[in-house]
């Protein structure tokens, strides 16, 4: 799941808003087009289905590719008992950002944007867009239909806090996790258990230097047991994942903007920052840490995953990366926070669990209030559990005690997950949802496992490094204009001070070069913001 603070806007983007800003007015056309056309329904505020009469909305959504939208059984049984139909845009995640843009920039935007989340859908994009009036205020209409969120706000005024932009309006509904992995920042950093047995390892390190200790072990002893010197001690992809773990042994929560006491500071000028890189650049040098760390693909980090060549690895499930079963994975222990000379406290990021910019009606759909009672469903309890797992009969069945059990999964499938993609949206995507325990549903030893190790080693160590706040457009326009050098230049660094390509005895320069890309009105823009949200 990614960050939900990312609110640079590309080149692209930069020409999308110019123009939607010539569109704003067709696209009210477009609006009062499709309302006149569209039947006179009612709809009813209380059960389903939601409108007597069937009608069809468009979805614009990331897909995965697992399997066509309206094939899945959750959409086709949600549409029975709606009597809402759709007709549905998936293009691929990867181009997802891309065709959203597209479209936002020719008018011709879906009556439903779902899933995209705020690194699709950014904050400056929920403003901008809901100040022209393609993205409608969704506050009244959850109001009036939408008891499930409703209560959501008024059990968690946070969530509804952190989805209210600075005009007081709310464009986009949230995903809000809650249950035993919902205060993961990404997926944790898995230890091979494989390993740690044959070197006669029990405790995980809890330091720096136990973490370094351990890494040259697995590089030098053999753990895999093939008589080749093959291990990769530690690997990542662009250090995208175990980043934001092993920035917390520095004393730092994010490689961005992040608040500490109440003062917001630059992560990446830091003294801690530069530590970090040098802790990092001893296990490149030493090949602890993955010669090709900084080239290779998702994919070929899990090839060497499912060959047994990686001692330390993040995943979600360390078993969606080694393809060992549950039973097998409970053995490969979490992560526990690093501390070091300059960190003795343990800290890692926690999620703040909540994800914006998952559903927003815009201006072109001739249904708002339809599609506010569609959505509002998903928030409850039983329509998570459905949204999750399906329609019984796939994933599960009810037992004689009245209990879920689950169901055998198709032989051509190789996991769990795989199936469950085919059968729901809320796979590989964050959809609009309040996720939380499963009721009715014999708990695994896994899933045990799994809150033991959220309770012992991150829950009492996490902090969120920054909250969800909201800028102006000035301050949007001022970030975009910053952020997309900066970020790019920072990212440029890392990976030369890791590689040594750059000696990190040019760290002064380093820091000068980002002083001089207007480093201290970005850090003053996110201040502002921090008080804002904090007096609100």
């Amino acid at each position: 799941m990614r960050k939900s603070f990312k609110l640079a806007l590309t080149g692209v983007l930069s020409a999308t808003l110019l123009l939607s800003a010539c569109a704003t007015s067709s696209g009210s056309g477009d609006k009062k087009e499709n309302t006149s056309k569209a039947k006179s329904v009612e709809v009813n505020k209380e059960g389903f289905p939601i409108v007597d009469e069937k009608i069809t909305l468009s979805m614009m959504a990331p897909g995965t590719g697992l399997a066509e939208w309206r094939d899945m059984p959750v959409l086709q049984e949600y549409a029975k008992m709606t009597n809402i139909d759709f007709k549905y845009n998936t293009p691929p995640m990867s181009d997802f950002q891309t065709k959203l843009n597209l479209a936002f920039a020719s008018g011709d935007i879906a009556d439903i944007i779902y899933g995209a989340s705020s690194s699709n859908l950014t904050p400056g994009m929920e403003v901008d867009y809901g100040e022209q009036g393609v993205l409608i205020p969704l506050e009244d209409l959850i109001d009036q239909y939408a008891p499930n969120i409703k209560k959501l706000f008024e059990e968690r005024p946070d969530v509804k806090k952190s989805v209210t932009t600075i005009d007081g309006h709310i464009y986009s509904l949230p995903r809000v996790q809650e249950g035993s992995t919902s205060s993961w920042y990404l997926g944790p950093i898995w230890y091979n258990g494989q390993w740690l047995k044959a070197l006669g390892v029990k405790d995980v390190p809890k330091t720096t230097d136990e973490f370094y200790e351990l890494l040259k072990r697995f590089k030098t002893e053999d753990p895999n047991g093939n008589g080749k010197a093959d291990e990769i001690p530690l690997t990542d992809v662009k250090m995208n994942t175990i980043r934001p773990w092993l920035l917390g042994a520095f004393g730092m929560k994010e490689w961005e903007i992040e608040e500490v006491d109440g003062k917001v500071r630059y992560a990446p000028t830091t003294e801690n920052y530069k530590e970090y890189l040098t802790f990092m650049n001893k296990l490149y040098k030493e090949e602890l840490l993955d010669p090709e760390v900084f080239s290779q693909s998702d994919e070929q980090k899990t090839a060497k995953g499912q060959e047994n060549r990686l001692g330390v690895f993040t995943s979600w499930y360390s078993y969606m990366l080694t393809e060992e079963s549950e039973e097998d994975a409970v053995n490969n222990p979490m992560y526990y926070p690093l501390t070091s000379s300059v960190s003795p406290e343990p800290l890692i990021p926690r999620n703040p669990a909540i994800i914006r910019g998952t559903f927003s009606i815009t201006s072109n759909n001739p249904y708002p209030e339809a599609t506010m009672r569609w959505i509002d469903y998903f928030y409850s309890k039983e329509g998570f559990e459905f949204l999750n797992e399906g329609p019984e009969g796939y994933l599960w069945e009810e037992s004689e005690d009245g209990k879920k059990k689950d169901l055998e999964v198709p032989s051509n499938y190789k996991t769990r997950e795989d199936y469950r993609g085919t059968l729901t949206p809320d796979f590989g995507i964050n959809a609009p949802t309040r996720t939380g325990p499963i009721e009715g549903k014999e708990v695994s030893e896994f899933e045990k496992f799994i809150e033991k190790e959220t309770t012992e080693k991150i829950e009492p160590y996490a902090e969120i490094p920054f909250p969800l706040v909201y800028l102006t457009n000035d301050e949007q326009k001022k970030v975009n204009n910053i952020k997309v050098d900066l970020q790019s230049y920072v990212e440029q660094m890392e990976a030369k001070f890791i590689t040594g390509v750059e000696p990190l005895e040019n760290w002064d320069k380093y820091v000068k070069t980002i002083e001089n890309m207007q480093i201290n009105e970005y850090v003053k823009i996110h201040q502002d913001a921090y008080d804002r949200w904090k007096e609100s």
